[in-house]
């Protein structure tokens, strides 16, 4: 089963993160690069996103799912990683965008780059160990729910792997040694993501640290 439950957390977890990543740097880009009006104001909005608690919408979220049949469904899941992801990541991300020099961009729009060209061929290249580093703590932060995961899904084939380690259990009381080997299996993802991706994490880090 446990197999089974870091099937279910894989594919949770991959689709979070791929919609907090591209609704995220856009959106950020948008708040801190562009100059429009009202952008002070979305960004306040994302701000009190980040202040909510997440128990205070859980039972309103519960009756929603429960309504549109997405109780039991992964679904649910994704949706609600990725809304809780986003306020705390772009507002990460537009900290990075503030260390990004306004002249590069400025000269590429004189170039004739298009607004789009010059996100996409110059803030996302520089901004790539900063997204590395937000991914990843959005990574931890969703693998290791437990709340969530535990609200919506009831299924034992539709658990996730922290919500599936409360089941080892045997008729009689806790089974130590396969729960010890199950916490060590679910470690070795978040383990293994962080020791690949340290050092970027790490210029990431740094990146966001100066200004200019």
């Amino acid at each position: 089963m446990v197999g089974t439950y870091l099937r279910n957390s894989v594919i949770a977890v991959l689709p979070s993160l791929l919609f907090i990543a591209i609704l995220s740097i856009t959106a950020a880009f948008a708040l801190e690069i562009l100059h429009w009006r009202g952008r002070n104001g979305i960004m306040l909005l994302f701000l009190a996103g980040i202040m909510m608690p997440l128990q205070i919408i859980l039972l309103p979220l519960f009756s929603i799912y429960l309504h549109v049949n997405l109780i039991n469904n992964l679904l649910s899941l994704i949706i609600t990683y990725t809304a809780f992801g986003l306020p705390l990541t772009i507002f990460m991300l537009a900290g990075f965008y503030k260390t990004m020099p306004p002249a590069l961009i400025e000269a590429a729009v004189i170039d004739g780059c298009s607004i789009f060209g010059a996100f996409w061929r110059i803030t996302v290249p520089m901004m790539k160990n900063a997204i590395l580093t937000v991914m990843l703590v959005q990574f931890f932060f969703i693998w290791n729910d437990l709340l969530l995961s535990l609200t919506f899904i009831s299924n034992n084939n539709l658990r996730t792997v922290q919500t599936g380690l409360l089941s080892f259990t045997t008729g009689y009381g806790q089974a130590w040694g396969p729960t010890f080997a199950a916490v060590c299996m679910a470690m070795l993802p978040t383990l293994g993501v962080y020791l690949f991706l340290n050092q970027r994490v790490i210029k990431g880090i740094a990146a966001g640290s100066v200004k200019g």
